[in-house]
């Protein structure tokens, strides 16, 4: 077959039919079908030199890349492989369609979330029957018998194939909502304003903004973030005053420093504008009056290399969370008008090496902090009047909390949400003074959901170099025997710091049922067991991640928790750069592999200024400009290193409009993989030509994902309904 000529095969029965002016017999259309399902595409090659370091690569599918998405060529090669998909996986549609219709029956059509209460108003969000999108209502009460529709996503998304709303802001007097919207997916969002008295739409239109919106005081004023429309960083934090034209916006404050994310949040208090300064290394915050439209931001103290903190206001007082001769976190005190001095703050509570302080909230009588100890959390409520502490306790042996919500200084509880692997999202008040837990909500599972058909383990894990990685397990007790005979699937991220703590999916059901033992392995480059364990595996100590998911995946096996024949593994971006790795290093582990939106050209992308989540990620991945960066990061890149060897099954996925991973580096990594991999194994890649890095929008639409992700697995793994 000459190179490129692949492309058209995905047009082939649409040729042929268009060609002979004739509906086939079912003769003919299994011919065409068969012919589909022949050839992958084979994507044309055009040499692309780079050189740095007195090192040149080759890169000959550098041409996928299109900024614009528009290139005729780019947009039938990746029609091509989704009709490739299609083709290859056409036996399987009788499984997705009865796994899309499982997962969505286990969610009730009716639902409301649990409202919390902010100034004169309690919010909270609906969805009904088979709507995609939620309703946002507020009530004067508690029980919502007043509720009135704020905002109604499902109107808004009507003739949008993408929606997304995010950012949603009352005034402080309750009279407007101010939200970002996105129809495209490259999380850009134009600002809208809704008079709640009237029901009507403002003038306002506020384009190329993070969508967030921060009100002050005299209710006409608010700020947000604008967007560098190429690097998609949020940089410049404006004021706008209603009825103004955004052209006559005034800047406030421009990040020039492109290592820093820039976010905006309020006090509790409602008196203070904090802007967010955060890198992978360091942080800061800068205030602004927020009874003074005039007022411009003030350093709450000068940045340092190194420092992180976070502030919370109560008071003439700061508390704060910080890194400062703390690895682990500690939590200090310091008096408004001594803020600026760090020697005068004051330490509550000291950080300690095997204990991460994670975060705070604060009461009018009480402090609640959160800690993560041996990698699970625990929350602390201490008395502010006698300095008393109590811990809530829960039952599970491995679960997810965190508290949210809680908006209000003088409120008496303390919101948090709560899940394990066994145990469905539910949403508790905790009493501040006795402790006492009242559930307000637990998720709902429709069908035949007993959680006491499920066991969880958690289980530790020694690495080639002597760590003990902690994995989250999983599984159905009656289909279960530790014989080695069950389908294993292996989830992990293990990047910027981010601790995937276990939790319920109903989704996940659909695998579970079915035999599969599902594992989360919470390797090195999260914080499960502390700060140390995200410095252990980011920069020069990357391949710690990789070893630490291969190593997990062998003693696995060798434990007789999965079956060494079935095995699967699945990561989504930065998780789908450890993919990519393991897959390279370690392929004879695994019968599938699924990377969602994988991050995967390391070396070209960290060298493209350009491109988003580039420079504000150097002390993430190291900056190739040096050398040292660059020798170490090209030994693992998934692009870089793909070889002439033996590969698992794999479905690759992406969205042409990704904001955070561009559609084309897993373009051209399954393309570079079709070159060289010496298996006939599946490779399959798909994309969805209206989402993002997030997927399709709608609470159904993107079920059809995880119905393809199963059904890929399930008929690998020989279960066929």
């Amino acid at each position: 077959m000459k190179v490129g000529h692949s492309l058209c095969l995905a047009a082939l029965s649409l040729a042929v039919l268009s060609a002979c002016n004739k509906v086939p017999d079912n003769k003919e259309q299994a011919v065409i079908t068969e012919q589909v399902q022949i050839a992958a595409p084979v994507a044309k090659k055009i040499p692309h030199e780079m050189t740095i370091h007195g090192d040149t690569r080759i890169d000959n599918y550098y041409w996928m890349r299109d900024d614009e998405r528009k290139d005729t060529a780019v947009i039938a090669h990746l029609n091509a492989e989704n009709a490739y998909v299609e083709s290859k996986l056409a036996h399987t549609q009788t499984l997705q369609n009865t796994l899309f219709e499982e997962l969505k029956g286990r969610i009730e059509k009716d639902d409301d979330t649990v409202p919390t209460k902010k100034g004169e108003y309690y919010y909270f969000s609906q969805t009904r029957g088979d709507d995609e999108y939620p309703v946002y209502v507020r009530s004067k009460d508690s029980l919502g018998e007043d509720k009135q529709v704020i905002l109604n996503v499902n109107e808004l998304a009507k003739n949008h194939d993408y929606f997304a709303v995010t950012g949603l802001a009352v005034s402080p007097n309750g009279n407007l909502l101010a939200y970002g919207e996105d129809t495209v997916s490259r999380r850009i969002y134009t600002i809208k304003v809704k008079d709640l008295t009237t029901g009507k739409m403002l003038t306002e239109s506020l384009e190329g903004t993070e969508g967030d919106v921060v009100w002050a005081n005299d209710n006409k004023t608010f700020y947000y973030i604008k967007k560098d429309l190429q690097t998609l960083l949020g940089y410049q934090v404006y004021r706008h005053t209603l009825g103004t034209s955004q052209a006559d916006d005034e800047l406030v404050y421009e990040e020039k420093n492109t290592s820093y994310y820039t976010g905006i949040y309020k006090s509790k208090d409602q008196q203070e504008i904090y802007i967010s300064h955060g890198s992978t290394s360091a942080s800061g915050v800068s205030v602004i009056d927020a009874n003074d439209v005039k007022a411009m931001p003030k350093r709450f103290i000068e940045r340092e290399a190194g420092l992180e903190y976070d502030i919370k206001k109560l008071g003439d007082w700061y508390y704060i969370v910080t890194n400062l001769n703390a690895v682990n976190f500690q939590l200090m005190k310091v008096h408004r008008d001594k803020a600026h001095d760090k020697a005068q703050w004051q330490t509550l509570i000291a950080g300690r090496d095997n204990v991460k302080l994670e975060g705070i909230e604060l009461f009018n009588n009480h402090l609640v902090y959160e800690e993560r100890e041996m990698g699970q959390t625990r929350i602390t409520i201490r008395d502010l009047r006698n300095q008393q502490e109590q811990v809530v306790a829960f039952n599970d042996p491995t679960y997810m909390v965190f508290s949210y919500g809680n908006s209000e200084l003088d409120n008496p509880n303390l919101r948090v949400y709560y899940s394990s692997m066994t145990t469905p999202g539910s949403s508790y008040d905790i009493n501040l003074e006795s402790g006492e837990k009242t559930l307000l909500k637990q998720r709902k599972v429709l069908g035949d959901f007993n959680p006491d058909n499920y066991a969880s383990e958690r289980v530790y894990v020694t690495t080639r170099d002597g760590v003990d990685v902690p994995v989250s397990l999983v599984y159905r007790k009656d289909k279960f025997k530790k014989d080695g005979s069950n389908p294993l699937m292996q989830y992990g991220y293990g990047s910027y710091g981010a601790t995937m703590d276990p939790s319920f999916s109903s989704s996940r059901l659909s695998l579970l049922d079915r035999g599969f033992v599902f594992a989360i392995a919470h390797i090195r480059g999260s914080q499960m067991l502390g700060r140390p364990w995200y410095e252990d595996g980011k920069l020069l100590k990357k391949q710690n991640t990789f070893n630490d998911f291969v190593d997990v995946t062998k003693s696995l096996a060798a434990q007789k928790y999965g079956d060494k024949d079935n095995i699967f593994a699945m990561g989504g971006s930065a998780g789908g750069l450890l993919m990519g790795a393991v897959v390279n290093q370690a392929p004879e582990l695994y019968k599938g592999v699924i990377a969602a939106v994988p991050f995967v050209d390391v070396v070209t992308t960290m060298l493209d200024a350009s491109l988003p989540l580039t420079t504000n990620e150097y002390d993430e991945w190291g900056n190739p400009n040096d050398k040292v960066y660059y020798d170490y990061m090209q030994s693992y890149s998934p692009y870089d290193q793909v070889k002439k060897q033996a590969y698992p099954n794999m479905l690759v996925t992406t969205g042409l409009h990704d904001s955070q991973v561009q559609y084309f580096e897993p373009a051209k990594w399954v393309a570079k993989l079709r070159e060289y991999k010496t298996d006939d194994n599946l490779l399959l890649f798909k994309t969805d030509m209206e989402a993002g890095h997030g997927g399709a929008s709608g609470r159904f639409k993107s079920l059809q994902d995880t119905a393809l992700y199963y059904a890929f697995m399930l008929d690998l793994a020989g279960i066929e309904k």
